[in-house]
């Protein structure tokens, strides 16, 4: 179960290391504000939508499956959106068109289809929890970066403006491209990229193909002429 909750944080982070919900990453995360606010409708969202899809695992028909996980999460999307125009409305002005389309982020549905359709109720909360946090997590350090440099605050809060000048490049679509792969680099780095495994011995169908082994032999041809 501990490593269900924590998959998300790092190892398999859904932004960094699986590179899903990639459009609302680049475009909300100018403030750190904003980043905490979509991390935490998407975790509400998540958690909600793995819980019920994880109970009707198997009263969903396998043929309407991705229509009835959309209507799932499209109904918590719709509770998170009221309540964060109720409570938020700044928020919801900030983010705008990313707020509903929540209901169609690659993240959810992967979670979804994944994991809450083949797992229990608990261990499909614990992913959902595990993953929002991570998603959070990337968003939030996004905001920061791009905030602090771009705009020279934290939070709203005048940090470096009068010291230092905010390069305005950060809180545009280049810097946000900057950071994201930056931040991408550097979760790789800490968690270990795995080193793809090619040739006849990462084919499934290598006993059928009449080029298997070829690669290997012409390996060991070129090997023995050195």
């Amino acid at each position: 179960m501990w490593k269900t909750l924590t998959n998300g944080i790092l190892k398999e982070n859904p932004v960094l290391r699986l590179v899903l919900g990639t459009c609302p990453t680049l475009a909300v995360t100018t403030m750190a504000s904003n980043a905490i606010g979509m991390g935490a409708a998407a975790t509400f969202v998540l958690i909600g939508s793995n819980l019920v899809i994880s109970l009707l695992r198997k009263v969903i028909p396998d043929k309407i499956r991705i229509p009835a996980y959309i209507t799932v999460i499209a109904g918590f999307v719709t509770v998170v959106q009221m309540i964060i125009k109720a409570y938020a409305p700044d928020l919801d002005a900030q983010l705008g068109i990313f707020l509903p389309l929540i209901t169609v982020n690659c993240i959810i549905l992967a979670r979804a289809e994944m994991f809450a359709s083949k797992n229990t109720v608990l261990a499909s909360v614990l992913d959902a929890v595990g993953m929002g946090i991570g998603f959070t997590a990337a968003l939030l350090a996004m905001g920061c970066i791009r905030e602090l440099v771009g705009n020279g605050t934290l939070f709203g809060m005048a940090v470096t403006q009068g010291h230092i000048e905010p390069m305005l490049i950060m809180i545009l679509p280049p810097g946000g491209f900057f950071v994201f792969g930056i931040l991408i680099a550097l979760a790789n780095k800490i968690t270990g990229k795995p080193v793809a495994n090619t040739g006849c011995a990462a084919c499934a169908a290598r006993e059928f193909c009449g080029q298997a082994g070829k690669d290997e032999a012409c390996a060991s041809e070129k090997e023995e002429t050195k």
